[in-house]
């Protein structure tokens, strides 16, 4: 294969950074509701609509640091606010529209994992 041919795939798998291993896999599959693949040690790893999530114990100083934002799409995002919520999941702010495209509106609510790091829900609701 020529380089100007190639490029990357998919991504295959995130990685979030955690400090107890054991709370982490809990919130993840317990509170977010996100199906638990295995556990390796330190790490822990979950599927995302075909992505795999690991959470793990940064192996060096280097990697030791909060994570990118993960988006999870969700459908009906005033209802995925309110199970979380009744699940203990502390928001950052209730949802919110933060985009009018032409055929929907972009809504996103912020919120953190058992870890301090941040993630949200994000939905397309469709304009009618």
């Amino acid at each position: 294969m020529s380089s100007a041919a190639f490029s990357l795939g998919a991504i295959g798998q995130i990685a979030v950074n955690a400090t107890d291993i054991d709370r982490a896999t809990t919130f993840y599959r317990d509170t977010l509701g996100l199906p638990h693949l295995f556990r390796a040690g330190t790490m822990s790893f979950f599927d995302c609509g075909g992505i795999r999530l690991m959470l793990g114990i940064a192996e060096s100083p280097e990697f030791d640091h909060p994570s990118s934002i993960l988006y999870f799409r969700v459908e009906d995002i005033a209802e995925a606010h309110s199970t979380l919520t009744e699940r203990g999941v502390a928001f950052v702010h209730e949802p919110r529209a933060v985009h009018a495209a032409e055929d929907h509106d972009l809504w996103l609510a912020f919120f953190r994992d058992s870890e301090d790091n941040v993630l949200a829900l994000m939905s397309e609701v469709p304009r009618g």
